[in-house]
């Protein structure tokens, strides 16, 4: 019989494995939320089941025994860092395709990890644990200003806040706790010495279980909104050569000191005196994990299904080879005008970019209607170039011919990035985009791109005829259907 190996996410990464175990001869088995009956990965797979919730360990886990599945890919988000998950199949046999659990335990709360990062001798920022509300004064004038406050279990900004005053500390630590609380069950905070204007680099791993493994490389993931990635690359396009050895040296001792296994990611702030200080490890396969295959040639997902498959033989005898410059940027369903609310609607129109260089990893269709009680990712597109500045043009021409009518999306935002000076440089770091003011173009509405498609399908438009006029009134072609549809400028 076929090896079973059931999914426990949705959407695109759902998809993305499930590609890998058609081509490996897999039988896949995919599990479905209420609410989600429509989504992409369910037609995917070879045998769907319904879950009560994509986070409800004993249900997942009974499914997994009911189909006869072997194998539990987790993904990301939702379970993926989940010890308890792990502990829970590993107590039936079955194969967790990721990290052990105890490493999860240890390289998956911030403290436990900055602790181990220590041992290894890999740096870390100034930090301390905040006992109590009330030691945090004298925890703070050790550490210095400004400085973060952090939930230990947290991620995504919750539980964080800046501190740029003693008399402070003590009221931001209440209200962060209480946010950690609800967000994670868990209040444990953290205090770390604050840089103002870091770059996010991370170093992709992938460890063999027994102490050894290997980095694929580095992603500068330093475009970020409200403390969330949107836009990754890789290699990082402004970071010296010794510092980068640096990095993965760093990244190669923690993965020998955890024995890690599977696919990982260690994540660094680097100031602008290329100095790099351990943040944290994400102990799963990353959103962004196409743009380090897109370079190394490698793929990820059949990596770690062969090793979890095989876990006596270690995958990788060394680091790949790398080749040219990959991007990588977040479609999502939100309003950037309306401060970046959900946008929840029917996909009437959906055209993805096509052409060399350029990958799509989606988790919808057209006519799926998409809502709020999932995560708002509609998909990422992907480019790779020989260089830099070829992989820029090459993002802006699949923006511009992408094509998502039905909702609000953030596809013009994305394309304004690609038009900005300082990115088209690399010179940006994570608190860039608040910095920032994109909101000055015009954004094309559902109706006038609705229009223009509807006119198009009926062979009433030409691209050729459409154009647009600037201030000083001379005559130039918008570089996309969805550009002109801003201008309401049809020639019929």
């Amino acid at each position: 019989m076929k090896t079973k190996v059931l999914v426990s996410n949705r959407s695109e990464i759902a998809c993305r494995v499930f590609q890998s175990c058609r081509e490996l001869g897999l039988t896949s088995v995919a599990i479905v939320a209420p609410g989600d009956e429509e989504a992409r990965h369910l037609t995917y797979a070879d045998e769907v089941w319904s879950v009560p919730s994509y986070l409800d360990i004993p249900s997942i886990v009974e499914v997994a025994q009911k189909s006869g599945a072997s194998l539990i890919h987790p993904g990301y988000g939702f379970l993926s860092e989940r010890p308890a998950f792990a502990r829970a199949l590993e107590q039936v046999g079955l194969i967790f395709v990721g990290p052990r659990a105890e490493t999860m335990d240890l390289m998956g709360g911030k403290i436990s990890a900055k602790l181990t990062a220590a041992q290894a001798s890999v740096p870390t920022l100034p930090w301390a644990r905040v006992e109590s509300t009330e030691s945090i004064v004298e925890a703070a004038k050790k550490v210095g200003f400004p400085l973060l406050l952090k939930a230990s279990a947290g991620g995504g900004g919750k539980g964080m806040r800046r501190v740029d005053r003693l008399q402070d500390v003590q009221s931001a630590a209440e209200s962060a706790s209480a946010e950690a609380i609800a967000a994670f069950g868990d209040g444990t905070l953290f205090i770390e010495r604050l840089i103002e204007r870091p770059r996010h680099i991370e170093v992709q791993v992938f460890g063999d279980g027994l102490g050894g493994g290997i980095h694929l490389y580095e992603r500068d993931c330093s475009l970020q909104r409200r403390h969330q990635k949107i836009w990754e690359e890789a290699q990082a396009p402004v970071l010296s050569e010794k510092a980068r050895q640096g990095l993965f040296e760093a990244a190669l001792r923690l993965v020998q000191k955890t024995k890690y296994r599977s696919a990982g990611t260690l994540e660094f702030l680097v100031d602008e005196h290329d100095q790099f200080y351990f943040l944290e490890m994400n102990t799963r396969l990353q959103v962004e994990h196409p743009v380090t295959e897109s370079v190394t040639g490698v793929d990820l997902v059949t990596a770690q299904l062969l090793q979890a498959l095989h876990p006596k033989t270690p995958y990788f005898k060394s680091s790949p080879s790398t080749r040219g410059h990959s991007i990588e940027v977040r479609l999502y369903a939100e309003d950037p005008i309306q401060g970046f609310i959900p946008t929840p609607g029917r996909v009437e129109k959906l055209k993805w970019p096509t052409g060399i260089g350029i990958r799509v990893e989606s988790g919808i269709e057209e006519g799926q209607s998409v809502g709020t009680q999932f995560d708002s990712m509609l998909g990422k597109l992907i480019v790779f170039a020989e260089n830099r500045a070829q992989a820029l043009k090459r993002l802006q021409f699949a923006l511009e011919e992408t094509v998502i009518l039905g909702l609000g999306t953030n596809q013009n935002y994305l394309w304004q990035l690609t038009q900005n000076p300082l990115v088209r440089d690399g010179n940006y770091h994570t608190h860039f985009l608040a910095e920032q003011d994109f909101h000055q173009t015009a954004y094309p509405s559902s109706s006038d791109l609705a229009l223009w498609w509807d006119l198009k399908a009926l062979g009433l438009t030409r691209l050729s005829a459409v154009s647009g006029v600037d201030p000083q009134g001379s005559s130039q072609k918008p570089p996309s259907p969805w550009i002109a549809a801003s201008h309401q400028e049809f020639i019929l």
